[in-house]
Parts: structure tokens; sequence; C-alpha cells
């Protein structure tokens, strides 16, 4: 017993950087920006963005947070709530304290009376700061699953 603690205090201390590193990492605060919007969680989604972030979406940009709290942040969630989305492929990288994540998706469901049946690209970069990674800019984009035939 007391060489299987031994050998579990070792591991722990040899992996237990990265494994923190692993759930505070670029791609563990996307995912948990994305969860905060399907739930409806207005404050966590916010609380992983830059006050500085950028945000581009169909030809158009918000320049802060406040301001895509105060433009898009609710109907995001709205319509994140009445969909489906699935990662299709996702690739990231860090250098130094930036870090990108670069997902394909496909979304499908009714929102209004409206069928969704899209394939999205999203783009978010990520600043390393003091209080963890930060979302400094996303850009979505998205087409008609048709249209890709």
């Amino acid at each position: 017993m007391k060489s299987k603690t031994i050998l579990l205090l070792a591991l722990l201390i040899t992996f237990g950087a990265e494994a923190v590193e692993r759930t505070d990492g670029p791609a563990e605060v996307v995912a948990s920006f994305h969860r905060a919007l399907e739930s409806g969680n207005a404050e966590a989604a916010l609380g992983h963005l830059a006050p500085d972030v950028v945000i581009y979406e169909t030809g158009g940009v918000e320049a802060s947070r406040d301001e895509y709290a105060s433009h898009h942040l609710h109907s995001d969630m709205k319509f994140l709530r009445s969909v489906e989305t699935t990662i299709v492929d996702q690739t990231s990288g860090i250098d130094g304290e930036h870090a990108w994540i670069l997902t394909r998706t496909e979304t499908s469901g009714t929102f209004g009376k409206k069928t969704i049946d899209l394939t999205g690209t999203e783009t978010m970069l990520l600043r390393k700061s003091p209080e963890g990674w930060k979302i400094i800019h996303i850009h979505w984009s998205s087409r008609s699953r048709s249209a890709d035939h």
C-alpha cells in the first residue's frame, strides 16, 4: 500500500502541472465559453472574454465585451439553446502568451419557425493574463450545408 501511495504522489508531482494547464488551458476556456452560452449563463460567458475583445460575425463587428453584452450576447444564447452544434474538426496552438483555437462545426435544429442546417467556422484568439486565458478575438462564419454540395 505504501509503495502505491508513493507512486501516486510521484505521478502527481510529475504530471500535476500539466493536468492543471489542460483544464485551464485555451481549449477548455473556449469549451467553457460555449457551455456558458448554451446554458444561458451570460455572466460566465462574459467572464471568458477580455474587456477589449473584438468579435466579427456576419460582416459586423463588436469592439468590446460590453458592446457584445449589450448587442448579440442574448440572441446568441437563445439561438444556441434552440439548436444542436457538433464539432467536426478542431485544431489549436500556443505561442507564448497567445493561443488559437480553430473549429469547424455543423449546426441543425429549429430557431423560431426557421429550419437551421449550417456548416460553420470559428476562430478564437486568446491571450494569457494574470487571471488566466481570455478570449481576445472571435470570428464566426456560417453558411447553409446545402451550399457545401
